[in-house]
């Protein structure tokens, strides 16, 4: 049965939100003309810290052809992760909200082969790759360009009606459906996030972060000594960061998500104060077992605890 564009594109669509998914668009598969111009000059000023691995793949990263040859489209998919309960507003040290389940790259990748199954299924001989935050692909970009938001000035993508508590994901694939079109900017003249951040990662103006400034890389990415000039600047978050989340104005319409991957395991949430100083390398496989948590090791763990530990230095001292 050789079905339209839009039929295919409304079954696709219906499919995704039948499946979980919280938002879903479409756009073409094109090159990323004023993206790639942002990214080369965001790693041009070393806003990448040690994340080496940016400056790799620039043109694969720009053009979804060079991942899917004869690609048509991308289709950007939101998946819901808030978490309202409040075992989660605990005291130090804290992790980011997102990473108290059970690995995202899993849960949803493996919701997207789901998805792209039944796209063959109703579009016949169909090529393509699944991308959940596994290859070089600007998800946000893509998110944007295919309206499930736009990107605020703290740099994550924005939903008018959900949010920003969502992980990204991706369908590149050789089949032309219908396109949406990019969504108005509506962070106005808010500069919360920009106000929130302890140490200054988003620009004045926003939309631009140092990505070496921010706690989120700092906790996970940089494999190094935490610089001392953020000694005082953490504000307890031994792994991620959601401050500038937790401030904006849009995440009043978070809704708690319905993934049961995604509840707290309670070996996590009733980790006292002195069990998270004193982890010892087994509780910590065992607490972090198919967690994102699991990235930073458990030497990095610790390395993130022993520094929220750390006083910066009177500078009115002699």
């Amino acid at each position: 049965m050789n079905r339209s564009k839009s039929e295919l594109t409304n079954l696709i669509k219906q499919k995704a939100y039948d499946m979980g998914f919280m938002l879903c668009g479409i756009s073409k598969a094109e090159f990323m003309d004023q993206e790639a111009q942002r990214l080369e000059a965001w790693l041009n000023q070393g806003y990448n810290g040690e994340m080496a691995y940016l400056n790799n793949y620039f043109d694969l990263r720009t053009d979804p052809t060079k991942l899917v040859p004869d690609s048509k489209s991308v289709i950007s998919l939101a998946y819901n992760y808030y978490n309202d309960s409040e075992t989660l507003n605990q005291t130090e040290p804290k992790i980011s909200m997102y990473a108290y389940g059970r690995d995202y790259h899993k849960v949803i990748r493996n919701k997207l082969k789901a998805l792209f199954e039944y796209i063959q299924s109703i579009a016949g001989d169909v090529q393509g790759r699944v991308f959940v935050d596994s290859a070089p692909v600007l998800e946000k970009s893509w998110a944007s360009r295919s309206g499930l938001g736009w990107i605020g000035k703290h740099s994550m993508l924005i939903s008018p009606k959900k949010g920003s508590h969502f992980f990204l994901g991706e369908i590149i694939l050789d089949l032309e459906l219908h396109y949406d079109g990019p969504m108005k900017d509506f962070c106005g003249t808010c500069t919360r996030c920009i106000e929130a951040c302890p140490t200054e990662a988003i620009s004045p103006k926003g939309y631009f972060i140092d990505g070496s400034k921010c706690i989120s890389y700092l906790t996970i990415e940089l494999r190094s000594a935490i610089p001392d000039e953020f000694a005082d600047k953490m504000e307890g978050w031994a792994f991620g960061c959601d401050i500038c989340q937790q401030v904006c104005p849009w995440n009043r319409f978070s809704t708690p998500h319905q993934e049961p991957d995604f509840y707290p395991k309670p070996d996590l949430t009733n980790l006292s104060k002195d069990s998270w100083q004193d982890i010892t390398e087994e509780q910590f496989d065992k607490v972090f077992m198919g967690s994102p948590v699991k990235r930073t090791k458990y030497e990095g763990l610790k390395r993130n605890i022993q520094f929220l530990k750390i006083k910066p230095k009177d500078q009115t001292s002699s």
